[in-house]
């Protein structure tokens, strides 16, 4: 880890940015309008994960958005690619150790609520981990019993929605729920899953969000809506509708999240 963050160092040539975003679907050219661009691809990284998921682009991306230092990880790896709830560790674990302190989480999600339409912007305010995977199975002494009652930073929170605010975007506000993936969800399921007290689901974030609170990283998360859950339309569901979709939210949430870190 020392190696890759030393190299990252190096190569921001005295950027230090506090603040971090995790790109997801719908979200990668966001990474256009960032000023002084650097760009490395997680090939480069030794030990970052490369996704093998259309859409995702597999770089890391610093410099400054709004004039504020940011560092963009453009694109995951998933835990259905892997079969490894911790394939995130080591890209969290560099973002802390190049002194960020805040880290903002985006996904592609299915709704579970009939006035959250394809094309909604839903801020995370807490997850349920239907997976049953940790990434911190395996980790030895105390800081592995990660508290996760305020997971999601209250100060972030409200910053997403007063951005949102002065966009004049609606931002929805829900429970997401980690389904590990890759298949879809059954109707059955995403009746279950209202029943539990979701709002969306989706097959990443809930991972990252325990890794960046086990290193300490104040968090924020939000999803862009692509589809709703199986069974709600009748319609079939496919990666190639969450990649049409994604964009349309993505955009939205792409401004949300420019108004912030202005």
């Amino acid at each position: 880890m020392r190696e890759v963050v030393d190299l990252l160092v190096d190569r921001l040539g005295g950027l230090m940015p506090r603040h971090a975003i995790v790109l997801g679907s719908g979200l990668g050219s966001l990474v256009d309008d960032v000023k002084g661009q650097v760009r490395i691809p997680y090939g480069m990284l030794e030990g970052f994960p490369v996704s093998g998921v259309t859409g995702h682009a597999g770089e890391l991306v610093a410099g400054r958005l709004g004039g504020t230092p940011v560092i963009m990880l453009s694109g995951r790896a998933h835990y259905y690619e892997h079969g490894d709830a911790k394939a995130m560790r080591l890209p969290i674990e560099v973002l802390k150790g190049l002194g960020v302190r805040s880290l903002i989480l985006t996904n592609s999600a299915g709704s579970l609520r009939e006035d959250m339409p394809p094309g909604s912007v839903m801020q995370i305010t807490d997850h349920i981990n239907y997976s049953g995977m940790n990434p911190l199975i395996g980790e030895k002494g105390d800081r592995r019993f990660v508290g996760m009652t305020s997971a999601y930073d209250a100060g972030l929170a409200l910053d997403m929605r007063n951005a949102a605010i002065r966009c004049g975007i609606p931002l929805f506000s829900g429970v997401y729920m980690w389904f590990s993936g890759p298949s879809f969800e059954t109707p059955a399921e995403i009746r279950m899953a209202r029943i539990l007290g979701a709002d969306a689901v989706g097959m990443s974030t809930v991972p990252e969000v325990i890794l960046a609170r086990y290193f300490g990283l104040k968090v924020a998360a939000a999803s862009v809506v692509t589809n709703f859950g199986a069974g709600m339309t009748g319609a079939e569901l496919s990666h190639e509708e969450t990649k049409d979709m994604a964009p349309v939210g993505g955009q939205r949430l792409a401004a949300i999240l420019k108004e912030i870190l202005a």
